[in-house]
Order: structure tokens, then C-alpha cells, then sequence
């Protein structure tokens, strides 16, 4: 069968699944109700169509501005800048900052072509500027990558003046140290903290 062996083909290509799983998900769609099929169908030919970047900080958005940046009760000084518009979602779940964003979309990686411009960086310094920001938490994956990004960010921003903070990396919440990595175990103890 000729579409669903495409249909299994593309859902293959998406993150984290592979053929077996794309087959189970093509033929769960084929069992389930009509109604599902025909919305998700809908709602994904019309996902790029519908959802934008946001123009102030990246984040995707159904408008012009995202939810953050259109809302009058964020803190304008503190911004956190993140790699991609997933990290917002996730410190966002966390209910812990109430500041502004800025998302890279990615980062300093020579190699691949992706410098200072093409992550917009002089845009988010601009932005800082305009906004009033005086401290940016850099919150790039710890990556060699996300720590050259966060580290080019730290140099630009200190001739600003700005405080720049690092998210703490390390062990994780009801982790094991006996299942740790060197690295996270390093991090971990430069990252500590007085009690």
C-alpha cells in the first residue's frame, strides 16, 4: 500500500521515531476515530501556516507577539535566552521565572556555518538595550557548543555592563552520583551552593 508506506516514511523522519514506531502510529490512525484523523490532518497542514516567530523574542506565537512579550505583568529587566522555543516551554512549566525571553534558534557552531549573525545575536543586544534589561540568564544546553555560545554572550553583554548569569548544571534531582557522569559530576561541584 502505496500511502501508507509513505505515511510511515514520514512519520520515520520525525525525532525519536523510528520505522516500528512510525508503523504502529500510521496504523493506530487507520483504527482510530475519523474525527482525530481529520482534525490532527488539519490542524498539521495548517501548523506552518498558523504559527509564526514571535518578533520581538523568536518564540513561536499565533501573532505578531508571543504570549510573554505581549503580556503588560512580565519583568522587562531579567531575560532568559534559550537555544530553542521548546526551552521557553519547559522553564515556562516550571512557574519559576517571570521575566522576558530571547530563543537563539541554535548555536555558535563555525563549522556548520552558524556565527554571531546568524543567531541573531546583535538583535538580542539591541533588544536588551531598548527593553531596559540589567541581568540575562544564558540558558544553553551544556554542550561545547550552548558553553561557546553562552560564553561569546557573557564577553558581548559585559562591555554593556549587564549581568549575566549561567543556568547551575549538574546532578540531577533524585539522581544517583554512582550513575553520573565525570562531567556532571564536575559541574555539579563548581555549581554548588551554601546552605
Amino acid at each position: 500500500m502505496e500511502r501508507l508506506d509513505r505515511l510511515i516514511t514520514y512519520f520515520s523522519r520525525l525525532p525519536g521515531i523510528g520505522r516500528k514506531s512510525a508503523s504502529r502510529i500510521a496504523y493506530w490512525l487507520l483504527e482510530t476515530d475519523r474525527g482525530f484523523v481529520e482534525g490532527f490532518s488539519k490542524d498539521l497542514g495548517e501548523i506552518r501556516d498558523c504559527i509564526v516567530r514571535c518578533r520581538e523574542c523568536g518564540n513561536y506565537a499565533e501573532s505578531e507577539l508571543c504570549d510573554v512579550c505581549d503580556s503588560p505583568v512580565r519583568e522587562r529587566s531579567l531575560m532568559c535566552v534559550v537555544e530553542q522555543s521548546r526551552d521557553v516551554a519547559t522553564i515556562e512549566s516550571t512557574g519559576e521565572f517571570r521575566g522576558i525571553y530571547h530563543v537563539l534558534h541554535g548555536v555558535l557552531s563555525p563549522l556548520d556555518g552558524v556565527g554571531p549573525e546568524e543567531l541573531g545575536l546583535g538583535k538580542m543586544r539591541a533588544r536588551i538595550k531598548k527593553e531596559g534589561v540589567s541581568e540575562v540568564i544564558v540558558a544553553t544546553n551544556p554542550t561545547l557548543e550552548g558553553d561557546s555560545t553562552a560564553l561569546y554572550i557573557v564577553r558581548m553583554l559585559s562591555e554593556d555592563g549587564i549581568k549575566v548569569s549561567r543556568i547551575a548544571t549538574g546532578l540531577p534531582v533524585g539522581g544517583d552520583m554512582e550513575y553520573a557522569d565525570k562531567l556532571s559530576v564536575a559541574r555539579a561541584l563548581r555549581a554548588r551552593q551554601n546552605l
